[in-house]
């Protein structure tokens, strides 16, 4: 639609801004009329029609079987159009149009705003199912009535109430017709089931919707005041109302198709199980950070008494060891404070790196400087914690064995993506490998550590060579997530 608008017509971009208020709300007015409505500006020299926007409706069969939008048709082609455009008002004259030896009854709504005329709805009935109407019909007819002089008049959509067309109730799914005093008129079946969820047990005809709903609703007080205005109609509003186990969602729309209250429509949804799910994955989801952070604070005891452990050894090589274990237990648990913080099993890695680097820099403060480049993106939990332990080995690796004492240097982590490949390299300016030294076979502890994990869990590969120059080069290849 906006390209439509911007390349054809002159409306100005508030123009435009009403006409997707006026389209996210007309799936409504489509319902209601059991009709296909479609939306014609005029174009920028006034000679042609451009559409817009196209709406079917749930409720009746389709009178246009082809998409309509960004069809030009020219002034004169089409009299119902120039007579709402020229006199703004409502056009309903003329003789049903038999398209594919199907009658359609046109009708041609002026689109009004601020006193201009911006284009014209045509309402196209589907004549051929046409039967004498029930009263749900004759109340949706009424309605959709009482919308389209609204819009002609510039009253309707309300600019201040933006509608979630997806989560909103729609007109299948219960309505309820209020007289001016908020008095229920007529309520579809969908509607009373609704309100029989909530703890009614008689009929909604007859009684004040408002204190009706307020009198279900256990909740007292300014709560219960607002629920009893909301319910009653008089201002364009959507809330929700428990009682009885139940929930059932309420949209009100204020009816003044001549500037004077007649009523208000109210839709209806019964939400009751999809509000149970909600709440059953809610907690599913604080269950499951709990179950993080427990595993973090854990892992960081686990951690404290590791470090206390290392501080009372008088073995410098078992003080070593358990330094680096005290290092590996708190990567992993990096990992778990971060999901214990996330709605879902997945992490920005590039935070995790980083306080990984800053972990591992405290071997050698001020002597190695450690330095992140590139992302590394989300990354799942499965990934992300046999990853953090990978980059702790490598950086404690280059950090004890790549300098020597009081020799200075950098470690740099560069991560990159290539095709389905996530390529990561670890690099130093250190002292280099030793002679005949293989990366597949040799190494310590950390290096069988870093090539079971990127080899077994990962599902990469894992090489060190000579850096370029001066140093070590550690090459990672893992394949990237579908």
């Amino acid at each position: 639609m906006n390209d439509l608008v911007r390349q054809h017509t002159a409306l100005d971009e508030s123009d435009l801004e009403w006409l997707h208020l006026l389209v996210s709300e007309w799936q409504l007015l489509s319902d209601l009329s059991f009709a296909d409505l479609v939306l014609w500006v005029p174009t920028r020299d006034g000679m042609r029609y451009v559409s817009v926007a196209q709406m079917r409706p749930n409720t009746g069969p389709t009178s246009y079987q082809d998409d309509m939008v960004g069809h030009l048709v020219p002034r004169g082609r089409r009299p119902l159009l120039d007579a709402a455009i020229d006199e703004g008002r409502i056009v309903r004259e003329g003789d049903p149009e038999w398209r594919e030896e199907v009658p359609v009854r046109v009708e041609s709504i002026p689109v009004r705003r601020e006193g201009r005329i911006l284009g014209v709805i045509a309402r196209n009935t589907n004549l051929l199912t046409v039967r004498t109407p029930s009263r749900l019909e004759l109340t949706y007819l009424q309605s959709a009535s009482d919308l389209a002089q609204m819009i002609a008049a510039g009253s309707f959509p309300y600019p201040t109430e933006q509608v979630d067309m997806d989560a909103s109730p729609r007109a299948g799914d219960g309505l309820i017709r209020l007289d001016a005093e908020g008095v229920v008129q007529y309520a579809s079946p969908n509607a009373l089931s609704a309100y029989h969820r909530l703890g009614l047990a008689a009929d909604l005809v007859g009684h004040h919707l408002g204190r009706t709903t307020a009198d279900l609703a256990p909740a007292k007080g300014a709560v219960h005041e607002a629920i009893a205005k909301v319910a009653s109609g008089w201002a364009p509003r959507e809330t929700e109302v428990e009682g009885n186990g139940g929930v059932i969602q309420l949209r009100t729309i204020p009816l003044s198709p001549k500037g004077i209250h007649v009523g208000s429509l109210v839709l209806a949804r019964d939400v009751t199980e999809l509000r149970r799910r909600e709440r059953e994955l809610m907690t599913k989801d604080a269950t499951i950070r709990e179950i993080h952070h427990r595993v973090k604070n854990n892992l960081q005891t686990v951690a404290a008494l590791l470090r206390l452990q290392a501080r009372r050894m008088d073995s410098d090589k078992g003080r070593e060891a358990l330094e680096e274990a005290v290092r590996r237990v708190g990567s992993i648990a990096i990992v778990h404070e971060t999901l214990s913080m996330n709605l879902d099993e997945r992490v920005e890695f590039d935070e995790i790196a980083d306080r990984v680097l800053a972990m591992v820099a405290e071997i050698s403060p001020g002597r190695v400087i450690a330095r992140r480049n590139g992302g590394f993106g989300i990354l799942s939990a499965e990934v992300a914690t046999p990853l953090s332990m990978v980059l702790t080995e490598l950086l404690q690796n280059a950090m004890e064995h790549g300098f020597g004492p009081g020799e200075q240097g950098t470690v740099e982590i560069s991560s990159a993506k290539s095709g389905d490949t996530l390529v990561i390299t670890v690099q130093d300016d250190g002292r280099g490998l030793p002679g005949g030294f293989d990366p597949q076979t040799a190494g310590n502890l950390g290096l069988q550590i870093v090539r079971t994990l990127v080899v077994g869990e990962l599902g990469g590969t894992f090489d060190m060579v000579p850096a370029p120059g001066r140093g070590t080069k550690v090459v990672l290849e893992l394949p990237t997530e579908e």
